[in-house]
């Protein structure tokens, strides 16, 4: 073959690609605004660019789009339906369009599914298939101008270039250079904000140091709100009684079973570096054409769950009667979506969370991270194995389980599991505004509001220990509901102007771990989303800082695109 011919057919192989991979060359390395991070945030974010009329790129360092919405969290955590408006709302007004059609019931009649979390006609729909979202998430991105690439990592050592308190580009890991006036931080981690020197934390701060009640270290059994009503702490999802830690039981010269810490839980109320433990959202079916059964993992160590088998056997009675919520007999939440499958998520004391082990998560490399979400996978599917069919556990719960198992039509890996860990929290920016338990509860208002938050203030457990009784304990779950919408401060998602002057934050914001525990909804991300790139579409047309926005034009603007931002009880 010539080298002509070479060239022709090389550059046809090129083409091909490039239109079977959908938008995964930047046609440009020049824009208005460039996103790093295709979470709901950042697909909401480029959407609103687009829809502003500013040249956009959305990066993401995966090949799937969407975070969570399209990784597994299909029910959705809402809190109050009322404020969620905007292109958040119009993206879950799709989800029910999407299931209108009879086409997309391949497993299930639409009438035999019951919607838990839908009322009689309301406009929008709550519960959905990973895969659904993310067909919805291309039907929306499909009419706009949007370029997007694809499994491009940020450069988080050199590749972000500052003139002064401007970012001027950033660069991926492969050496592609973009350039933009705006740059938005739409990933769970906080990666681009770190890189761009802008403050941050993680981990939980003292309750002294914002006169919180929920933050720190919460080892009691309940605790107090602000306004002195009940939060159920350690409460729930924990081990019953009398459950014993150590290796040899009885003996603590023979060393403490696996993923329990040293010493006690720490002082309550202080400060440390401990995160709320991460899983997958798994998505399950009972189907017998679509289900994978659950399959021990390679290295598969069963001490890493002896604390599961004995708290099974430290029940007094019935197994049924070991807790007074959830499942009576499997340590999960099985929330029914669509189709005959399932958002699974933690419940009781040894579930899905794999508690403690990803307190190097924020921090970490590239390939540290892919250690630490290769861990939580082998642990999550030694645990459903483990549930399904070890000899130790109850006839019942193995009945129960071993019905269930990941989906052969969700996702790309061949075993049925997604890629995208739940993170639920990482690293938070330390921004001008601080939001807090304060707010959470209505006792401080943020004046400039960019969205509201309707969820209550929530926290999964955080590490494992051994109390003075000797037996074994969760520490860190808070769940303190019942209070009203709250407005969530634009402030709170810019960073301090002499730090970076053209970056906006609506992931990491900028919030103490109990208010992030509140604020960090997919909805509520999607909103921050559409309210990010709104401001920095202003920003460039007014050739000022982020922080400089005025904040009367942001809020008619985002009114306009029906954003809403106070709470009007109905």
């Amino acid at each position: 073959m010539n080298s002509g011919k070479k060239i022709f057919y090389f550059l046809i192989i090129f083409i091909l690609l490039a239109s079977l991979s959908g938008n995964t060359f930047a046609k440009k390395r020049s824009y208005d605004i460039v996103i790093y991070g295709g979470t709901s945030a950042g697909v909401s974010a480029a959407i609103q660019s687009s829809r502003m009329g500013k040249s956009v790129l959305l990066i993401e360092p995966t090949n799937r789009i969407g975070g969570l919405t399209t990784g597994g969290l299909g029910a959705t955590d809402i809190g109050n339906k009322q404020v969620i408006g905007g292109i958040s709302r119009e993206f879950y007004q799709n989800i029910k369009e999407y299931y209108s059609e009879p086409a997309n019931w391949k497993w299930q009649r639409a009438e035999a599914y019951q919607q838990a979390r839908n009322k009689k006609n309301e406009d929008a729909m709550w519960t959905f298939e990973p895969s659904a979202a993310l067909k919805v998430y291309h039907e929306m991105l499909k009419p706009e101008k949007i370029d997007i690439v694809y499994n491009q990592r940020l450069n988080r050592e050199t590749g972000v270039k500052k003139e002064g308190t401007r970012i001027v580009a950033i660069e991926m890991e492969n050496g592609a250079s973009y350039k933009a006036q705006m740059f938005i931080d739409a990933t769970y981690e906080g990666d681009l904000m770190a890189a761009a020197g802008v403050n941050y934390t993680y981990g939980r701060e003292s309750n002294k140091q914002y006169g919180e009640t929920l933050n720190g270290v919460q080892a009691n059994n309940y605790n107090a709100t602000l306004r002195k009503t009940l939060s159920r702490n350690s409460t729930n999802h924990n081990f019953i009684s009398r459950v014993d830690p150590y290796i040899v039981k009885g003996d603590p010269s023979s060393g403490l079973l696996p993923f329990i810490n040293e010493g006690g839980p720490g002082v309550e109320g202080d400060a440390d570096k401990g995160i709320q433990a991460y899983c997958f959202r798994m998505t399950l079916t009972d189907h017998p054409e679509n289900r994978i059964p659950f399959k021990k993992p390679e290295g598969y160590n069963e001490l890493e769950y002896e604390l599961l088998f004995r708290n099974y056997e430290a029940a007094d009675g019935p197994i049924e009667e070991m807790y007074s919520y959830g499942d009576p007999l499997v340590p999960w939440i099985n929330s029914q979506m669509p189709n005959r499958k399932t958002d699974t998520n933690n419940q009781k004391g040894f579930s899905t969370d794999f508690i403690g082990q990803n307190y190097d998560y924020p921090e970490a490399s590239y390939a540290e991270r892919e250690k630490i979400v290769e861990r939580h996978r082998s642990y999550q599917q030694g645990l459903m194995w483990t549930l399904a069919y070890h000899p130790r556990i109850p006839k019942k719960v193995r009945d129960a389980v071993s019905e269930w198992g990941t989906c052969k039509d969700e996702y790309e890996r061949e075993d049925g599991w997604q890629q995208q860990l739940y993170v639920r929290e990482a690293r938070r920016m330390i921004s001008d505004y601080i939001m807090t338990q304060h707010n959470c509860e209505g006792f401080d208002t943020a004046e400039d509001a960019i969205g509201m938050a309707a969820y209550g203030m929530d926290s999964h457990q955080v590490q494992r220990y051994v109390d003075a009784n000797g037996y074994v304990q969760n520490e860190g779950n808070v769940e303190a509901h019942g209070f009203k919408p709250y407005p969530i401060s634009y402030r709170s998602i810019v960073p301090s102007q002499n730090e970076c002057s053209n970056l906006v934050v609506p992931v990491c914001v900028s919030s103490t771990h109990i208010a992030f525990g509140s604020i960090r909804m997919e909805p509520v991300f999607m909103v921050l989303g559409q309210s990010a790139a709104t401001a920095a579409s202003l920003a460039i047309d007014a050739n000022c800082a982020i922080q400089q926005v005025n904040y009367t034009d942001l809020k008619a603007k985002l009114l306009s695109d029906r954003q809403v931002l106070q709470h009007v009880s109905k």
